[in-house]
Formats: C-alpha cells, structure tokens, sequence
C-alpha cells in the first residue's frame, strides 16, 4: 500500500515583508523548525522565487533545491494559483484581481501574461524536478452562477469552450513534458466542483495534463461530499491541501456569507483540528486508492495566528 508524504506546506500564507518570513530561505529554515518536511512555493512571490529565472535557468533552479536541501525540505510543486485565475475571467471582476498581474495590463494582455507564466511554470517544473502545478482555472461565468435571471440558452457551454480553448495549449506543453496542472475546485473559478470540472474535461477531451489538487475546505463551505468526491475522482487527484474548513449557518447567514467578513460568515476556513473536515475519512481513501503524494498545509484561519497556525499543523498532519 503506498504512502502519503508529509507534512507539507503551501508557503504564500506565510510570507511577509519582516523577517525570516520575506525570503525563502528564513521560511525554509522556520517550517524545517516546526516539523514540515516538503514546500509548496508560490510562483509569484518574488520575494521567495522569481519564475522567469526558473523557466530558464538550470544554476538558480539548482540553488532553490539547495537551499530547501540545507533545512532538511524537499520541494513538493510550485503553485500557480494566481497566474491560472488571470487566464480568464470576466470584466466585472477586474479590479478585484489587478493585483494578481503587473499593473498596467488589461483585457488580451492579461490573458496574454497568464499564458506566458503558466507555460514558464512548466519550464521551471522541469528544471526543478517536480511533476505537477496547482493551479485556479480563472472564470468566465462564475457571475452566472445561481440560475436566475436565468441563463441564455448555450451561455455556459460557450464560456466552458473559450475556457478550454484558452488553457488547451498550455496542457498540451504540460503533457509534452510529462508535467500536469492540478486545479483546486475553487468558488470564483468556474470550475469549482465535480460537475464542472467534467465540463471542463469534455470541453478538453478529457486532457491528460488536466488533474486536480484536492482541497476538501472548498467543499464543505458549498455543502459539498468531499469524502464522495475523492472516490469519483481519485484517479486524477494529484496534490492534496490539508485545510479545515466549519458550516454554522443561522437564521441569518449560509452559505452565500452575506457579504460578511470571514469571521462572522456561516462557512469560514479554521486551523486543522478545529473545523469540521472529518481528515480521518479523507487520509483513509486517499490511501485506498493510492495517493502516495504530498498532504500540504494550507492556512487561512480567521481567528488564529499564522505562527499558531504552523505550529499546529505539522503535527496533525503526521
């Protein structure tokens, strides 16, 4: 029976400007501290990694591993995250994610640099010797996403089609270089759960390249059987987010938030142990089926401290 890998941790939640928290080797040498054994890098943080010397730079990529090396880490994958929301979405949201691309780009020339980071990611897979990217596929009809007013005839499979079209050659370089995309079913994408993701996979002839990061958080907060997905899906799950997630919903939020902070919405992520994610369940199937990845931290609790919040983790996960 194969064995799931870790702890692991996804760094952006982590990284700021003060130190050790500003470069990736004080990040390295603080989670190597608590117990973390695998780093899932941001690829945009240029604080912590610059992708355009990775794509082309054997030496720097060599100097990443070996600096991960010097604290006892393996890198596990980068997270394109960012790049993968900038290929597609729709008008209404650009202000909202102009900082998720350098300033100054608008419409084509958005899409344009996403697909070039994207392509660079793979690139810098390569060198690096990782074998996956976790990735959000960006949305053109996530705005569409409750039935009413109701949706023109033909509206979706349209937005699906560009979708598919837009990420079609990135997969293709992805496969060509024995690399996948692991998209993590996001809400504001518009591949957020398992029927869309196999929308998105009809539109792709069900890409090889095109797999999933699981993230059972996301899951819980729509209501979603996050145990249930992992059977229907376990063939193409490449990357899992160990993240704890709660529903409380009242008489006076649910599931939509009411435009609340997180700490007063109905659904709000939780550090791991305090939420309602049943990661018993989640760990057996995984292994079941034979995940023999990474199980990576990742942090967003509206009420702990990042610091509490890593302390605990690494534990858990082992």
């Amino acid at each position: 029976m194969k064995t799931i890998k870790g702890p692991g941790v996804f760094l952006a939640q982590f990284a700021r400007d003060d130190a050790p928290y500003n470069t990736l080797d004080g990040l390295a040498g603080w989670v190597s501290s608590l117990g973390y054994k695998g780093v899932q890098i941001p690829s945009w943080d240029g604080r912590l990694f610059d992708l355009e010397k990775a794509a082309e730079s054997q030496d720097y990529c060599d100097e990443i591993l070996g600096t991960l090396k010097r604290h006892g880490l393996e890198l596990i994958e980068l997270g394109s995250y960012l790049q993968g929301q900038c290929l597609a979405f729709h008008p209404a949201y650009a202000a909202g994610f102009a900082a998720f691309h350098p300033e100054g780009l608008s419409g084509a020339a958005v899409t344009e640099w996403a697909t070039d980071q994207l392509s660079k990611s793979v690139d810098a897979s390569v060198k690096l010797g990782t074998k996956n990217i976790s990735v959000m596929s960006g949305g053109l009809a996530w705005h569409m996403i409750y039935p009413w007013p109701q949706r023109p005839a033909g509206l979706i499979d349209e937005a699906f089609g560009e979708l598919a079209n837009r990420w079609k050659p990135i997969l293709d370089h992805a496969e060509k270089h024995g690399v996948t995309f692991g998209y993590e079913l996001h809400p504001g994408s518009d591949l957020y759960d398992g029927a869309t993701y196999e929308l998105f996979l009809d539109k792709t002839n069900s890409h090889p390249a095109a797999c999933l990061t699981y993230d059972p958080s996301h899951f819980l907060l729509q209501q979603l059987d996050y145990a249930d997905f992992i059977i229907r899906y376990h063939e193409r799950i490449r990357a899992f987010h160990v993240k704890d997630a709660e529903f409380r919903p009242d008489g006076r939020v649910g599931v939509y938030g009411g435009y609340q902070e997180w700490v007063n919405r109905a659904g709000r992520f939780r550090s791991l142990g305090d939420g309602q994610v049943d990661f018993s369940r989640i760990f057996s199937l995984l292994t079941q089926y034979g995940y023999d990845g990474w199980a990576i931290l990742e942090w967003e609790c509206c009420i702990k401290s990042p610091e509490q919040g890593a302390a605990e983790g690494a534990p858990f996960i082992k």
